[in-house]
C-alpha cells in the first residue's frame, strides 16, 4: 500500500549539521553544558524538552514510553548554551528494545553535566519516581526535582507536593514547579537549570535546536502520528526506516517503512481501503511540512518483521544501540 503525498513547506528549520561549520568563541562567564531529563514514561519530558528549545524536535502521545532514542535538543541564549538530553521513560522492561532504551536512560545519568528529574506533579509520589530517585542517589551528577503538570494539580495540592518534598530532601535536591504544556514556570526552571552549569564553550552553532539528521525527525513525525491514530492496537511494535530521500530543485522525494511485528498490525495500519495508512500520512504531513523547504512527494510501506524488538541485529539496523 503506498501513500503519495505532496507537501508545501511553511518553514525551514536548521536540524542539523554536517562539514564545516562555525561555532563562536563564547563570551568571558559563559555557561554550557548537557542537562538529563530524566523521568517515569509519560510525566511531559518530550513536551517540556520541545518547550525549552521553542520548537518541536521530539514526539509527544498520550502513550507511555513514547521516547526511544536520546535526542539532543539545543537552547542557546546570551548567558548559556543548554543542551537537553530526552531519555526514554525509566520502567521494566518486557523486551530487547526496553532493556536497550532503560539501559540507554541509565547512562544518561551520568554522562550529563546536571539531572533534571521530572515528575507528574498532577499526583503523588508513586514506587516508580522512588525507584529512579534512588538511582540518582549513586550519582554525583548534580540534581533538580521538576515537578510538572502543576496546571492539572487538584485544588488541594499540598500534600502532593508534600510528598515530593519528602523525596528530595534527604538528598537536598533544589525543587521547581512547572507546567511543559503551558510554559507556566519554565523561565525559572531555565534560570536554576543555567546556575547549575559550569563555564564553559559554545558545543554548537547557536542557532542550532538539535543534532538530529532531518531523517530522524521525519521518522518520528510519522511514529507519532501512528500513536496517535492507533491508540493500543499497534503501540510499541512500530519502528520507521527513512529508505530513501530525493532532493531535487522542485520536489523532494521521501520513501519511508513502517516495520510492525504481525500480520494484524499491518492491516491496522493500512485500513479499510487504506485509510488509516492514508490518514496516517496525511497528519504526518502536516508536522513534516514544517521541517521540509519545498515539496514533497511521500511513500509509505508497511512491512512486516516478526519479532524484531527482541533482536539486537534488526535493532541496530533501525537505529536502536545501547548508547555509552
Amino acid at each position: 500500500m503506498t501513500v503519495e503525498l505532496k507537501v508545501t513547506s511553511i518553514d525551514n528549520h536548521n536540524f542539523s549539521f554536517s562539514g564545516e561549520v562555525s561555532i563562536p568563541q563564547a563570551p568571558p562567564e559563559f555557561k554550557s553544558g548537557f542537562i538529563g531529563i530524566i523521568g517515569r514514561p509519560n510525566v511531559g519530558k518530550s513536551t517540556l524538552m520541545n518547550q525549552l528549545v521553542g520548537q518541536k524536535i521530539a514526539i509527544t502521545s498520550p502513550i507511555a514510553q513514547t521516547t526511544r532514542n536520546r535526542l539532543r535538543g539545543i537552547l542557546t541564549t546570551p548567558e548559556a548554551q543548554l543542551i537537553f538530553v530526552d531519555t526514554p521513560g525509566i520502567h521494566k522492561p518486557h523486551h530487547q528494545l526496553g532493556q536497550v532504551l532503560v539501559k540507554n536512560a541509565r547512562n544518561a545519568i551520568d554522562s550529563v553535566d546536571v539531572v533534571l528529574f521530572v515528575v507528574d506533579g498532577s499526583v503523588a509520589c508513586g514506587a516508580g519516581d522512588r525507584f529512579i530517585a534512588d538511582l540518582l542517589v549513586r550519582t554525583e551528577t548534580p540534581v533538580i526535582l521538576g515537578l510538572n503538570k502543576i496546571d492539572q494539580q487538584p485544588p488541594n495540592f499540598q500534600p502532593i507536593d508534600d510528598s515530593y518534598q519528602a523525596l528530595a530532601e534527604t538528598q537536598q535536591w533544589p525543587i521547581v514547579k512547572f507546567s511543559a504544556q503551558t510554559g507556566a514556570g519554565l523561565p525559572e526552571l531555565q534560570q536554576l537549570l543555567i546556575e547549575h552549569l559550569e563555564t564553559g564553550p559554545f558545543y554548537y552553532p547557536p542557532d542550532l535546536v538539535t543534532d538530529q539528521p532531518e531523517r530522524f525527525i521525519m521518522g518520528e513525525l510519522i511514529r507519532e502520528q501512528i500513536l496517535l491514530l492507533t491508540r493500543e492496537e499497534v503501540p510499541h511494535s512500530v519502528a520507521i526506516a527513512i529508505d530513501r530521500v530525493d532532493e531535487s530543485p522542485t520536489i523532494t522525494r521521501i520513501l519511508a517503512t513502517i516495520h510492525v511485528e504481525r500480520d494484524s498490525q499491518k492491516g491496522i495500519l493500512i485500513g479499510k481501503g487504506g485509510s488509516m495508512l492514508k490518514a496516517i500520512g496525511s497528519e504526518a504531513r502536516e508536522q513534516i511540512q514544517k521541517l521540509i523547504a519545498g515539496k514533497v512527494y511521500l511513500e509509505l510501506f508497511v512491512k512486516v518483521q516478526e519479532k524484531w524488538r527482541q533482536s539486537r541485529m534488526t535493532l541496530a539496523e533501525l537505529g536502536y544501540r545501547v548508547e555509552e
